[in-house]
Order: structure tokens, then sequence, then C-alpha cells
């Protein structure tokens, strides 16, 4: 595990923005059976493609006018528990670091994982978020 000195300003370029950081079974289980609304779950990582792309580029795509009405995060490689329950949730993606996954009414809707990450400019990742949001959100 990183130390959270390391991982605390990871943690807080997402919580700073709006999302509950669940890091608990309990908590992603509780998160997860309110399955009213849309729900964006982001799989954070002390990765690079997490640092570049993924965590601004999901920062952005809330922006526009249709966003999801729930944001929460799990940190990989810190919160295990946590998230591989989130990643059960997840299924049949298999566990990716970073990942970003929007729900709705408690169906997987989209999945963005690391490899749709991995290479992409933090702009193309809101992009493709603002388009799932305008359709599901």
């Amino acid at each position: 595990m990183y130390p959270e000195e390391l991982v605390r300003p990871m943690r807080a370029q997402l919580t700073g923005n709006g999302f509950t950081e669940l890091k608990s079974v309990e908590e992603v289980d509780q998160a997860m059976n309110d399955k009213e609304g849309t729900q964006l779950v982001v799989v954070n990582s002390v990765c690079g493609c997490a640092a570049g792309s993924a965590r601004p580029g999901v920062v952005h795509s809330l922006t526009g006018d249709k966003k999801p009405s729930k944001l929460y995060t799990v940190f990989a490689g810190q919160d295990r528990d946590a998230t591989n329950k989130a990643r059960e949730y997840m299924m049949p993606y298999p566990p990716s670091s970073p990942s970003i996954a929007l729900f709705k009414d408690g169906e997987l809707v989209h999945m963005i994982e690391r490899h749709h990450i991995e290479g992409r400019s933090a702009e193309m990742i809101s992009a493709n978020l603002q388009t799932a949001y305008n359709e599901h959100c």
C-alpha cells in the first residue's frame, strides 16, 4: 500500500470536486444499493494515466449541463476491500485501475477501462463521459 501522505492529493482531486470517497465494503454497498438516478464511480489510482488523463478528464466532464446525480470514488492499492467490492458491481468488466463506471438506476450503462484511458488526453476522457451523460443522465 502507498503511504497516505502520497495519495492524499490524488484523493483530494476528486473529493474536492464533489466525489464521496467510499472506503469500506459497507459504504460501497450502501451507495450502490441506492439505485435511483445516476452514479459515477471512479476507481482512482496512483498511475500516470490516472493523474494525466482520468482524474482531470472526470473533473472536466462535470462542467456540462448533464451530469450524474451521485459521484463516488474508491482508491485501488489503498482501500482494497472497498475497491474489490466496487469492482463486483462493474462485472463483467475485469478489474482495471483507473476505471470509470456510469450506472443508471442500478444498471451499469457505460464503462471506461484503463486501456481506454492510456494514451488518451483528459479532453478525450471528458468528451467520452459527456456523451454518456447526455444519453443516460
